[in-house]
């Protein structure tokens, strides 16, 4: 008989799979050692690995479990990203004005690549809780892409070499946010300035502008001043939709599915809410969007509408403890959610019912990760709390690091890496 945690790691673990197949996604980009965009496959924030650390510390009298420690130079918050062995993160060495692409080996940690993607004498100011390099890389077999908000987008061969470049016009207000996505031979990111806002898909081979659709659901009052500007940094998802691929983007005062191919818009909700960072995320036929700043409502919205569906499917909404940064994960039946002062929730993904709800302490940007039948919340000041995932809140470890952190952890097999204001870090127990 399969114990109460295998039988949780299978129920959370097939999911996954469902969501894989729905995408389309292929077979190389799901590999347990892939992680090839933030939060993995389909944004998701879920892992396909079997075993992942559960206990560590990088305290310099009781060290456990960190393989490596690579420090980086500048700061970025963006997550790392893996494919083949190789892990990709940008940076910013602020001072020099230089935003940089770096490559490290994901076994030793040793530097295979340091370029610098774009230069400028003046990079502007970004907020406390922001850097210049905060979106992940998204990579492909031969090539990858960066995004360094409105100081531009790039992409690279897997060798540093600088194959196009396209700067986007926009005023990313508080720094560069959400990352791109993939779609056929499409890349498409959001650009939701202080100025304009508009979603742009660019043709990955050359960068040229595809399509450019821009945001027709931002309240007059905002667009009038009399709110705060319609800026937002969220990353939109590809998802299966009837049969068909949308791209969800979530801004200012709404969410839209999109034609992925076209830029058309395919339906809408509205909501009141500005400078919005967490990214949707869908489960048991609906997605899941934080309204943003300042007073944050989550809303659980049945997919499959057309044209305006404010008003007829929206499912449940929370009021209380709802994530402003952080994404949400779901799991099977549940949804969990940590709002920036270390709430935890869980909930039922199709009623919005409280299963249980815990103080994880500390304050909260990064989105959480499940992996190996385990959930990792990880706070801005180095602490992880694990969990098993479930209806009722079971504490497995909690484990801590020195420096801040604000990027979301990315899995390997039988490894995790975080990333702290200073260094890039390989957490993985060693083998029995």
């Amino acid at each position: 008989m399969l114990s109460r945690s295998t039988s949780r790691r299978l129920l959370c673990f097939l999911p996954c799979c469902l969501l894989v197949l729905a995408l389309g996604t292929s077979p190389a980009a799901t590999r347990a050692q892939d992680w090839i965009q933030f939060r993995g496959p389909g944004g998701a924030g879920r892992a396909h690995v079997q075993s992942a650390p559960l206990n560590w510390s990088d305290d310099e009298n009781d060290e456990q479990n960190i393989a490596w420690r690579t420090p980086i130079a500048g700061l970025g918050w963006s997550s790392p990203s893996v494919r083949d062995g190789r892990i990709w993160l940008t940076t910013a060495l602020v001072k020099e004005g230089s935003l940089r692409a770096v490559c490290l080996d994901a076994k030793t940690g040793r530097e295979l690549v340091n370029v610098e993607v774009f230069h400028k004498d003046n990079l502007g100011r970004v907020h406390r809780k922001n850097s210049q390099a905060s979106p992940s890389a998204y990579l492909e077999k031969d090539r990858l892409y960066v995004n360094f908000g409105a100081h531009g987008v790039a992409c690279l061969s897997q060798q540093g070499e600088i194959l196009w470049r396209q700067v986007l016009e926009y005023k990313h207000a508080h720094g560069p946010g959400g990352s791109a996505v993939v779609f056929e031979d499409l890349l498409i990111l959001n650009c939701d300035g202080s100025d304009v806002q508009y979603v742009a898909a660019l043709n990955k081979r050359t960068g040229e502008l595809v399509w450019k659709t821009p945001r027709a659901h931002i309240s007059q009052a905002r667009i009038n001043g009399e709110k705060s500007v319609p800026m937002a940094y969220t990353t939109p998802i590809l998802v299966d939709v009837n049969g068909k691929t949308q791209l969800i983007s979530a801004a200012s005062d709404h969410i839209v599915g999109y034609d992925p191919r076209t830029g058309r818009e395919l339906w809408w909700s509205s909501y009141d809410g500005y400078s919005n960072v967490a990214s949707p995320v869908v489960g048991g036929g609906l997605v899941f969007v934080s309204s943003g700043y300042n007073n944050a409502t989550f809303y659980a919205i049945r997919l499959g509408g057309s044209g305006d569906v404010s008003e007829t499917h929206v499912v449940w909404t929370l009021k209380k403890s709802v994530p402003k940064d952080p994404s949400p994960l779901v799991l099977g039946d549940e949804i969990y959610l940590v709002d920036n002062r270390g709430v935890a929730t869980c909930l039922d993904v199709q009623t919005g019912k409280k299963h249980w709800q815990k103080r994880l302490g500390g304050n909260f940007s990064a989105s959480p990760l499940y992996a190996a039948g385990r959930i990792y919340f990880l706070n801005e000041e180095g602490k992880t709390t694990v969990i098993e995932p479930g209806a009722v809140f079971n504490k497995l470890a909690e484990n801590e690091v020195a420096g801040r952190t604000l990027a979301s952890i990315t899995p390997q097999e039988g490894a995790l890496l975080l990333r702290t204001d200073t260094h890039l870090l390989r957490i993985e127990e060693p083998a029995p």
